[in-house]
């Protein structure tokens, strides 16, 4: 079974900054691509960004493209979203998310197999 663990999530005040981690138990069965994505209150999942392994490439979503960095681990297969100039629009629940459709966007998340938890955000103003 695999796991997604994620940590690094809290309360700031805007204008902070946040470094969310997500470590998955077995490297094998995640896919090419591990990604962060966001969920406020009452609307969708929608991806902050993604990392694939197959080319060491990273995407990026609309909400937080200039605000957030995201890297990988490899030895450790852990997963770290950085994110600056917080806002308190950022306020929302981000969950790591492993295992992306073979085809397809991966700002669907509908398609994406496994999932951690979520860590909650929330910034003052």
């Amino acid at each position: 079974q695999v796991h997604l663990v994620e940590s690094g999530g809290g309360l700031v005040q805007a204008g902070d900054s946040l470094r969310l981690f997500c470590t998955a138990s077995e490297r094998a069965d995640i896919g090419d691509a591990m990604a962060w994505f966001l969920q406020a209150s009452g609307k969708e999942r929608e991806v902050v960004a993604a990392f694939r392994w197959s080319d060491g490439k990273t995407f990026y979503g609309s909400s937080l493209k200039d605000r957030s960095a995201i890297s990988m681990d490899n030895v450790n297969n852990t997963l770290t979203l950085q994110l600056n100039r917080l806002e308190p629009e950022d306020t929302a629940v981000y969950c790591c998310a492993a295992d992306p459709p073979a085809s397809g966007p991966y700002h669907n998340h509908q398609l994406w197999i496994y999932w951690g938890q979520g860590t909650k955000i929330t910034v003052s103003s």
